[in-house]
């Protein structure tokens, strides 16, 4: 007799928390963990887009050495030259990854893009919780410095860097996609999802690539993108054995953010035929 009010009891709180789940609203004002603080805004005037700010923190082992942000970058779309793919594995389960992007400018210079779901203080992701709109979407703008040292420096995470193999036309209207998602953001906030809204299939969609098991299981999204011929190499073994940079990031985490640019071109040069450290001046 008593499982019934048990049953419904149970189906009672389930109803309220699908409930909960579906009637929650993305926000902007939550009290965010400090590097995802700020949510971006973008202006456009033709082909140049302002985004601001851009986070350009330094890092040690011990955490955060100094957290600033840039006011603002100009970013020309049409001086969009290269889009290199930076894939973190997950420490202990392969089948993970976190992935962004690098943009590279007719100049020599960079800048970098990171999709995250958005933690509140004290708060740590969990893929479960990933699901069920627990965490807000955020388009994250920063230097490589900044994105690679964090990664490789603070967390001590293994990182690969890739080159895409896209058309000029490519990689502009890649760029434009991701742009103009930032600034859509910005007006109206998103939920992270892991299955749908997660690092890898945000930066599909603005691709326009067909549906990959890789932008779920995102530890497989550069294996997944070498078999579609975007990332070049006579096997995947190969290109993966030269995208290793962890490495070289924790060697030169001392750079200014420039040079960190113009030096971090020049030590994969090796692998294209395209020349490096052109000029500095900012986008």
């Amino acid at each position: 007799m008593w499982m019934k009010p048990l049953l419904l009891g149970l189906l009672a709180a389930l109803g309220v928390f699908i409930a909960a789940v579906l009637t929650k609203t993305p926000r902007h004002d939550r009290d965010w963990q400090p590097h995802l603080a700020r949510t971006p805004g973008v202006d456009v005037d033709g082909a140049v887009w302002t985004v601001s700010p851009i986070r350009d923190w330094s890092y040690t082992q011990a955490g955060p050495a100094e957290t600033r942000w840039l006011a603002s970058a100009r970013i020309d779309t049409d001086a969009v030259e290269r889009v290199w793919l930076v894939l973190e594995p997950h420490p202990g389960l392969p089948v993970m990854a976190h992935t962004l992007v690098l943009f590279e400018f007719a100049n020599g210079d960079l800048i970098g893009l990171t999709i995250e779901a958005r933690k509140e203080t004290n708060e740590k992701y969990a893929p479960l919780r990933g699901a069920l709109n627990k965490f807000e979407l955020i388009y994250v703008w920063a230097t490589p410095r900044d994105l690679l040292t964090r990664r490789a420096v603070m967390l001590g995470h293994e990182l690969e860097l890739y080159p895409l193999d896209l058309s000029r036309a490519q990689a502009r209207a890649f760029l434009t996609s991701v742009l103009d998602r930032t600034a859509a953001i910005a007006e109206q906030p998103r939920f992270y999802n892991t299955a749908v809204s997660n690092c890898t299939n945000e930066l599909a969609k603005a691709a326009d690539l067909a549906w990959d098991p890789a932008f779920i299981l995102t530890g497989g999204a550069a294996k997944a993108l070498h078999k579609r011929g975007i990332i070049a190499g006579e096997s995947f073994e190969v290109a993966q054995a030269r995208a290793q940079i962890a490495g070289w990031t924790v060697e030169n985490v001392g750079l200014p953010h420039d040079s960190f640019n113009c030096e971090l071109l020049t030590s994969v040069a090796a692998t294209t035929d395209t020349p490096f450290c052109k000029s500095t001046d900012s986008q």
